[in-house]
């Protein structure tokens, strides 16, 4: 089997880092010696990464500082194939790699929609990386990797990369342990002791997730439907959305819940999961949803929605930002039935995104081009 080195900045609460711990747990898993390198040290998701997966921790003050610490770690380590993921992190580990002669060996991933994630991200030193990103993504022999066919054309469309410069591969969001997570109990009391339909919602409470637009939209369904509202997360627009909900005289009926360490539970106990972000790359959360059932609306967001719904044939899929139509769609949904035959249908369309599916896909692609079984 092979050595594979992934890079990363570090193990924070993204869904970038929980997916590359699941895919590197998945790798070994399956036999390859994998290494799981930061930039920096630490992060939340310290804890999920596998025995079998070494940790490298650089301590690095910064993104720009970690040159010299990664190349000597690289050539000293002299992995076959090279994953970093996150465009501050694919900038260094490119430069890392051609200074070593080892352009060939790295593959990169973007994991948010480009045009929309570098505005975002609007200090000096990011927006350089942002810029001179795709100029390097031309360069490298291997495809960037991005998370969705909607990341991929949005790169291709707003920068210097073509198309030939681009693949996808599945996100590993289906494990053994999520499958296990989501036999256990949920904890929210509203889920605990169900009295009415409840909509759950999670991720971090920032503008990109539309949280303001679904606020709103709960509002309406409240007047005509006996249903509440738990939203998973935590963030620096808790105080404007408590003001919101106060606005909307419905504080009885939603509820800011804060982080929670096993989302998959509280969801599968929910009678609707809504996806109301502005922007994607390919929401693991929803997919997360999906694999236990769970009736699910999302907004036509760029990016990921629209594939893992299948253009809306799945489950429903609002126009992008139409808050009404988003209430619409939502009472629509708790007036109906989740039968057993929507559960499966629902299901189904996720099972691509299984780690071992996703460690496959990944696997092929960063040895594409290499003599590596």
């Amino acid at each position: 089997m092979a050595k594979i080195s992934i890079v990363l900045h570090d193990l924070r609460g993204g869904g970038a880092e929980k997916m590359m711990v699941r895919l590197a747990n998945q790798l070994a898993e399956k036999g390859d010696n994998v290494e799981m390198i930061l930039l920096t040290a630490g992060g939340v998701n310290k804890p999920f990464l596998s025995e079998l997966v070494t940790l490298v921790e650089l301590n690095s003050a910064r993104t720009l500082s970690a040159f010299s610490p990664l190349r000597k770690h690289l050539k000293a380590s002299n992995p076959d194939g090279i994953l970093a993921a996150l465009t501050h992190v694919n900038v260094i580990t490119s430069v890392v790699c051609a200074s070593l002669g080892w352009l060939s060996r790295l593959s990169v991933s973007e994991r948010n929609t480009f045009s929309l994630d570098r505005k975002v991200n609007s200090g000096l030193v990011m927006k350089t990386t942002y810029a001179i990103a795709p100029f390097i993504y031309r360069f490298i022999p291997n495809p960037v990797i991005a998370v969705s066919k909607g990341v991929a054309d949005d790169l291709v469309a707003c920068s210097v990369v073509r198309q030939k410069d681009v693949c996808t591969a599945s996100n590993p969001v289906i494990t053994q342990e999520t499958r296990h997570a989501a036999t256990q109990n949920a904890k929210h009391p509203w889920l605990m002791n169900k009295t009415g339909k409840i909509v759950v919602a999670v991720g971090r409470l920032s503008d990109q997730k539309g949280f303001d637009m679904l606020i709103d939209a709960f509002a309406n369904v409240a007047k005509e439907t006996d249903a509440r509202l738990v939203i998973f997360g935590e963030g620096e627009l808790r105080p404007e959305l408590q003001r919101k909900i106060e606005q909307h005289h419905i504080s009885q009926s939603v509820d800011l819940a804060g982080y929670t360490d096993n989302p998959i539970a509280e969801i599968k106990r929910a009678d609707l999961f809504v996806l109301s972000s502005r922007f994607e790359g390919s929401p693991n959360v929803l997919v997360e949803a999906m694999s236990v059932g769970c009736r699910v609306v999302a907004f036509d967001c760029p990016s990921g929605p629209l594939e893992i719904l299948d253009g809306g044939s799945v489950a429903p899929l609002v126009e992008y930002k139409n808050v009404s139509a988003l209430a619409q769609t939502m009472a629509t949904e708790l007036a109906s039935e989740n039968t057993p035959d929507n559960r499966n249908r629902i299901t189904d369309a996720v099972t691509r995104f299984s780690a071992e599916n996703s460690a496959n896909e990944y696997r092929q692609l960063i040895f594409a081009h290499a003599h590596v079984k």
